[in-house]
This record gives C-alpha cells, structure tokens and sequence, in this order.
C-alpha cells in the first residue's frame, strides 16, 4: 500500500462499493420473505440458541467459512473477519497468533504463551504449531470473546476460537471439493461417512493443498524459488452407540507439510512513513542466506470422548487426548544481501547515501520443535436437574513436553525443553429465576507448572521453574425483554500462569520470567432478532483490565525476546454484528467492532529498533530506551468492519445462479510495544467473490471465486533489529472450483 491517507481513501472507496453491492434490489425483484433458521451453539459446554448465551459469541459456518480458504489460505484467513478478531504470524503458515479485542501476544518464539485458547472438538491446542493445524469439513467456528475461565482451561484471559468438525452419523453421506487458482493454487478436499452398522458409523476427512513457488530470487537468479508448499492432512472419526446410554467417538487425525517460511523483505518500509515503499516488489526478494526459507512440519493426534447418561437428565463425559507433532523452519531474517562491512549490501531505504545505515550485519536463524507431546484429560459432569437449573462440573489436567531447537549460525545451536503441567476443576451454574430471568454463574481453581532446561548453549544456563495456582469465575444475567429482544450482562476473571521465555539464550542472553497476569473484564449486550425473523443483530461494549500484564518486549540492538509485566493494562470498546435477510433472494452480514488499549506502567521501558533507521514517536529516557507508557497493545486494530452479501437467482430443476462477496477492513495495528513511524499498519482491507451455479439443492455446483481480489498489498508485520524490514499479506488468487455433496 502507499501511504496512510492513501490507504484510507481506498478503504472507505471498497468499503462503499461493497455496501452498495449489499443494497436491496428493486421492490418488482423481491419474492416472498423467508426467515433467518435458529444459530445452534456449544459456548457454554452445551447446545444452545445463541440469542440464548449470555456471552458475547461470533459463529461462522457454510458457505460464509468455506470461501475464506478457497485459494489455499491457512488459518489466518479468520483474521478481521469476524469482530475483534485477529490473526497473524511471522513465521509462515505454522505458527499463527490470535488477539481477541486486542488481547494476544505478539512473541514469535515456538514455546510462547498465548492468552487466546484454541479449542478443535473439546481439545485445547496449546502450542504454536498444533494450532495450525489445517481447517477442513468443519461444521463450524464459534469466537467467545472475553475471559472464558470458568468452563474452559489452558490461558483463556482474552476468549476463545472453538473449532468443531463434522461427526460421523447413521446417515451416509459426504462431499467433495476440487479448486485451482492462479500460482498453481491447487485444495482437493473430500469427506465420507455413513453407518457401518445398527451402532457404529465413521467418516474419513481428507485435505491436500498446493502452490507453486512463485518468488524469484534476485540475488542467486533463480526463478520462482519460493513461496509455495504442499499439505496434506487426515481425519478418521469412529463413532460407537451402543445404547441410549452410552457412545464413545474415536478421532485420530495427522498432517504434513513442505512449503516456505514467511518471506522478509529488507527496508521495505519507510523510512519517516508507514506502508511500503519503492523497494517493495511482492514478486522477488534478495536473499544471500536462508537456503530460499524452507519449512516443514507433521504431527498426529487423537482423542477419546466418551458419553455416559443416567437417567436422561445427567451426562458424564471424559475426553482423553494426545498431540505429537514436530517442525523445521530456516529463514533469511534480515531479508536482504550483504551487510556494511562488505563491498554488496541491499536493498538500501530509499533516499540513502553512501554510508547510512542499510544491513548492518547478515541474519539468519533456523528454529525448530523436537518431538512435542501433549496429554489432556478432562472428565465432566453436567445435568439439566429440573426446568429451571443445569449444572456442570468437572476436572481438567494438562501435561506438556517439548524441546526448540535454535540456530543463529555465528554459534552453535542451543536446545532448550520446556515442560507444562497444569491441572483443574470447575463448576457451572445455569438458573432461570424466573420466565424472563436467567442467571449464569462458574468458578474454576487452576495450578500451573512450568520448567525450562538448557540442553546445549552457547554458555551455561540453570534451570528455571515457575509455578502459580489461582481462583477465577464468572456471572452473568440475561433477560429477556420481549421474545425477539434479549439483554444481558457479564462479569468474568481470567488467569494466564507465569511464563519463561527462553530464546535469549541461543543469543548470549538469560532467560527471562513474566508473572502471572489476571484480567477482570465487565460487558453488557443485547441480542435482538426482528422484521419478522429476517433480521438478526447483537452487540456488546467491554471494560477489561490486566493486573501485571505479560508483554514481550521483540527486537532491540540486541534482536532480543523479554518477557516483562506491565503495571496494568485496560482496553475499552464494543462488538456489533448483523444478518439480514433482505430478500429471499439476498442475505447480508456485516460486523464492526472498535477496540482502545492501553499500557499503563509510568517505569516501563523498552529498547527501540536495533537498525537506528526508524522514527522513534515515544519519548526516551537518558538511556535511549522508549517509554512506553499509554501506548498501545500491540497487533490490535482500533477497528475491524466486515461485509459479506449473497444474492442468488432460483432456475429450473432446483438450481440457482449466485453470486457472494466478502470484505474486511482493519484500523491502526501497532507492530511493536514501541511506537515509530513506520511499524504500523492502517485502513487496509481485502475482498473476495464467488459467481457461479449450482443445482439439485447445491449437491452440486461451480464457482469462480477470487481472494484478495483487488490485490492489496498490505504490510501485516515488521523485524526492527538490522533493518527496516517487513513482511506482506497473501496475493490475489482466482480461479475455479467444483463441489459436489451425496
């Protein structure tokens, strides 16, 4: 992108041709009026109307969720596309990082801790790698935002993205998909399932993705050297029902993939502005080091869940569940050639003379998870005792294991395990006190163990353990004004354990602690369902605030990763979102949500960019360190608006025409807890579409589909320690897809 001003008049230009792309048609167009059908949800361990939950949840399902990965995007194509939601990583398609109303982490280590939970069908995804493992025949993706404490375990502080797949049923049935777009962007996926017998029935999911490598390297010559990959991923479901009483469902799942870690582009931003300048070519890069960023990664997992009912009103559930997985990564980190002290350095900032600083020194590192096992184990009970209360209680024990392996390659590499064991119970009170008036309530008590041994570094290290145990809960009200209008208050705590984070030592560094952070957040919200059930639309606005907040201070002189706590920290803002059946012909979608956090810590200070290029906007203390106080979190847009439209055109033999769009628009998102002039990124959006026909009541259909389609070039993130460097969003892909369901 240009500028910020020239940014923001390209946003508000899209975002008004996707609004007037969303407007009713003609009144002689319209048919008979439909309804919108009932939004089933599980935010609170069981199946509800979601005007029903007094949490502020986001669902995404069907075709909505289907077209957000049709060019082959990985997770982080939910980013901005619900409210409050975020997503990012600069580290490639494996290690995604999530912020829900501005709360996340921005650490790119493989053993960091993140206050956004990754739940995939009852099983937390604790690490980096596991949570990127690749979204295929899902039924849905529910956002709980806000702390999530009492039900769910494993550092929930700012919500949830809970992630349920298609089970196995008597029904036999399946689908299958075939896509090819532009770099050779390439997703087979296929599911099957059905009744093996009176009590057992079973599906198989499959998933194969593939892009080309479609970057040159200037540098060595060669052509299309990077930035494709292939992965293929599995899912076997086995679903056993004995009796009324009593089902057990086997899941074992697996994935493996090549492909290229994320592409840095040396002095691409500014210098004095943000957005990219004239070095910027999203087709080549200059790498003098990186073997071209290869990355690689498999793992399989399983999971047990097994259902127990007494008397038709009490249910005990136990699910046992083991994740393995292992990754490689190797990137030219500096994202340029050469270095000053040698006769070739570049790409330089624009405008530079002889002299200035360009690539002080060459930078490459290689990272690595060894062998990582994760065991949970939740065992729960729940009863809907009589018409008025349900109750839920249980207990929750997780126990981790893993070693990262880092190699700067001016010294030998240092390998350091990580170890995690937590355990948990909780409860969960739901009351109708009257027909009108329920009220919600749960408490959860966590103990929480971390070690970290250095197998092999530089110098010599000692273990370091950290431990902490904590009480947090949450209450809520709803109440229903009218049949068609809810309100609802809530009140929630949340606790993410203390942390070591210890990369430093693989650079001459120590280990650095965070202690425990605890977050009290307060919301209240409506949920209103009107015009005759065609019009679906809630909101919320929240207060939260972070006592000794964990904040990782990235990059400095010393390209360093510090954990450190902050005073306290608040954020403050509101969710909205609507469907609108306008026509039975056309359905709308549109969300906003605006987002202010702030550090509060007058002491708190940080070292600013290592390359001495950038534009420091904080105030220095007489060490040169910025003060970071009142800024604010990093990786959290003020705001994010999304608009999806959906209009089809009934034929002959129960077929249709149609035609979908979708866009995302994201405000000011500050690259690190410093701020400068050029590590931010503003007003930045993307759109995708889909046009095509399908028929027998979408058994099977046709579709050219684009994502990215006005092919922005946005800056999603930034490396400050050697130089001005960056690092870009996906291209525009479009092509074509055929699916068919049987």
């Amino acid at each position: 992108m240009g500028n910020a001003e020239n940014g923001g008049r390209l946003a508000r230009r899209s975002l008004a041709a996707a609004i007037a792309m969303a407007l009713p048609l003609p009144a002689a167009w319209a048919q008979t009026p439909t309804t919108l059908t009932d939004v089933m949800v599980t935010a609170q361990r069981r199946v509800e109307n979601i005007q029903d939950v007094p949490i502020s949840v986001s669902p995404l399902e069907g075709e909505r969720l289907d077209a957000m990965f049709e060019g082959g995007a990985d997770i982080q194509a939910l980013a901005a596309r619900v409210p409050s939601l975020y997503a990012e990583s600069s580290n490639g398609r494996l290690a995604p990082r999530f912020y829900i109303r501005g709360l996340g982490n921005s650490d790119f280590d493989l053993a960091a801790s993140q206050p956004v939970s990754i739940i995939v069908d009852d099983v937390v995804l604790e690490n980096v790698i596991l949570k990127s493992f690749p979204l295929f025949d899902l039924e849905r993706v529910e956002v709980l935002r806000g702390p999530q404490g009492s039900l769910f375990g494993r550092n929930t502080p700012a919500g949830i993205v809970k992630f349920d797949t298609r089970k196995p049923s008597q029904e036999f049935g399946g689908d299958f998909t075939l896509s090819y777009g532009e770099l050779g962007s390439a997703t087979i996926e296929g599911a099957v399932g059905g009744g093996l017998s009176d009590t057992i029935s079973a599906r198989v999911s499959l998933l194969y993705h593939e892009r080309d490598d479609w970057i040159d390297n200037t540098f060595t010559g060669d052509s299309d050297a990077m930035g494709g990959y292939d992965e293929f991923a599995y899912r076997a479901q086995l679903l056993i029902e004995p009796s009324d009483s009593f089902s057990a469902l086997l899941n074992i799942h697996g994935r493996d993939i090549d492909g290229t870690a994320s592409i840095f582009r040396a002095n691409v931003l500014g210098p004095g502005s943000d957005g990219f300048n004239s070095n910027y070519d999203r087709d080549s890069v200059s790498y003098d080091e990186g073997n071209n960023n290869p990355q690689h990664a498999e793992g399989t997992g399983g999971s047990l869940k097994l259902d127990f009912k007494f008397g038709g009103n009490t249910t005990l559930t136990s699910i046992t569940a083991y994740e393995t997985t292992e990754s490689f990564s190797l990137g030219d980190i500096d994202g340029g050639f050469g270095a000053d002290f040698l006769p070739f350095v570049g790409p330089c900032p624009p405008g530079s003379a002889p002299g200035d600083p360009c690539i002080p020194f060459p930078s490459q590192t290689q990272d690595g998870i060894d062998d990582l096992d994760q065991f949970t184990q939740e065992i729960r009970i729940a009863s809907q005792a009589s018409d008025r209360l349900f109750w839920q209680a249980g207990a929750y024990y997780f126990d981790s294991e893993f070693s990262v392996t880092t190699t700067p390659f001016f010294v030998a590499a240092t390998t350091l395990t990580h170890e995690n064991t937590a355990w948990a119970v909780f409860g969960h009170v739901s009351y109708d006190v009257t027909d009108a008036l329920t009220v919600t309530g749960g408490v959860r008590y966590t103990d929480d163990d971390k070690d970290l041994t250095v197998q092999a570094s530089p110098i010599p290290q000692a273990p370091q353990s950290v431990s902490d145990s904590n009480f947090s809960g949450d209450l809520s009200v709803l109440y229903k004004v009218s049949d068609a209008f809810n309100v609802f208050g809530r009140l929630a705590q949340g606790f993410r354990a203390p942390t070591i984070q210890g990369r430093d030592v693989a650079f001459f560094g120590s280990p650095s602690i965070a202690d425990s952070e605890t977050i009290t957040s307060i919301e209240a919200g409506f949920k209103s369902q009107l015009a005759d059930n065609r019009v679906r639309f809630n909101g919320s606005v929240f207060y939260y605030e972070i006592k000794d907040q964990q904040l990782s201070a990235i990059g400095g002189a010393g390209n360093l990763v510090q954990l450190v706590n902050a005073d306290k920290g608040t954020g403050m803002g509101f969710d909205l979102e609507g469907e609108f059946l306008l026509t039975d012909r056309l359905l709308v979608t549109a969300g906003l949500s605006y987002t202010d956090t702030e550090i509060k810590d007058s002491s708190l200070v940080v070292t600013p960019c290592g390359s001495g290029l950038c534009t420091v906007l904080d105030s220095l203390d007489v060490d040169g360190n910025a003060i970071v106080d009142g800024n604010s979190f990093t990786q959290a847009p003020d705001y994010i608006a999304t608009i999806t439209a959906r209009y089809g055109i009934p034929l002959a033999n129960n077929s249709e025409f149609f035609f979908s769009t979708d866009w995302a628009f994201q405000g000011k998102t500050q690259f690190f807890i410093y701020e400068s002039a050029e590590s931010f990124s503003d007003d930045t959006f993307e759109g995708g579409a889909r046009i095509g026909y399908s028929r027998d009541g979408g058994k099977w259909e046709v579709a050219l589909f684009g994502r990215n389609i006005t092919d922005e070039e946005n800056v999603k993130g930034a490396i400050d320690f050697n130089n001005l460097t960056g690092f870009d969003n996906e291209p525009r892909i479009v092509g074509v897809s055929f699916k068919t369901r049987f």
